[in-house]
């Protein structure tokens, strides 16, 4: 009892408070990382004219890339990142409806309209030059000369008119350093689908000294100065796949970008 007569009130614990207490020392040290993860400061730029990244995109996309480099250091997957586009935009009350397992189109619908969306992170990667390395799947069928890449290069055509936006998601730091700095860098990119529509009637060339089965060719698209603006590669290896390479970054837009450092 306290002086006055009445009962000592009960103060209710921290409900996280003493779910952590029920942890083993192992556990807590993982919170505690998760913590340190996401309060790690997080710089952010976002295009101006973006109709995608608001400011709570933003946010929510910084939670996501945090968490991805708790316990990894690799890049947000493919999949990973569908299934994070998509609870974010719920959250952020739209309609978003990710597509089944294996379908070929689009991989998402955001309010009714359909989205293609691919990752890179290869060792490689260069800030200025985009690429897909599996735009799309090509499958069986003929492959032999010109003619038959160019029916290949009008079945990507065909393939684009299921989605109507395509975004890439970016990580820049292994273009940094190999062993890596502890630095993450982001990167949402649009690709202007109607940028990739100008392979439409460009010529195919097959390298006709290749010794790979069948042979890879290549579908430049040039500027008015000359310049390549991307280019198709047909890739006759054992997956059969078209890979869309030197795609220039100034011809796309960069919706949002995130720049941390993961806790030591």
């Amino acid at each position: 009892m306290r002086a006055g007569g009445g009962p000592i009130p009960v103060v209710s614990p921290d409900p996280l408070a003493a779910a952590i207490a029920l942890l083993s020392p192992r556990q807590r040290e993982f919170v505690g990382r998760i913590i340190s993860a996401l309060t790690t400061p997080v710089e952010t730029w976002r295009n101006p004219r973006t109709d995608l990244a608001t400011e709570q995109f933003v946010e929510l996309m910084s939670d996501v890339l945090r968490g991805q480099h708790i316990s990894s250091s690799k890049a947000l997957g493919k999949e990973h990142f569908e299934h994070a586009l998509a609870g974010i935009f719920v959250e952020l009350r739209h309609d978003a409806e990710l597509s089944p397992m294996g379908f070929p189109g689009a991989d998402l619908k955001v309010d009714g309209v359909p989205w293609s969306l691919k990752t890179q992170g290869d060792m490689g990667i260069k800030d200025d030059l985009i690429h897909i390395s599996k735009f799309m799947e090509l499958g069986k069928g003929r492959w032999e000369d010109e003619a038959d890449l160019a029916a290949l290069r009008d079945r990507m055509l065909a393939h684009m008119e299921g989605y109507e936006r395509i975004f890439t998601l970016r990580y820049l730091s292994r273009a940094r350093s190999r062993r890596g700095t502890g630095e993450q860098r982001y990167e949402l990119v649009e690709i202007p689908k109607a940028l990739l529509e100008k392979a439409a009637g460009r010529p195919c060339v097959m390298a006709q000294k290749s010794r790979q089965t069948p042979k890879p060719g290549t579908c430049a698209v040039r500027q008015g100065d000359g310049s390549v603006a991307f280019e198709l590669y047909f890739d006759g290896g054992t997956e059969r796949k078209l890979q869309v390479r030197k795609l220039r970054k100034d011809l796309c837009i960069v919706h949002a970008t995130w720049r941390f450092r993961t806790p030591e």
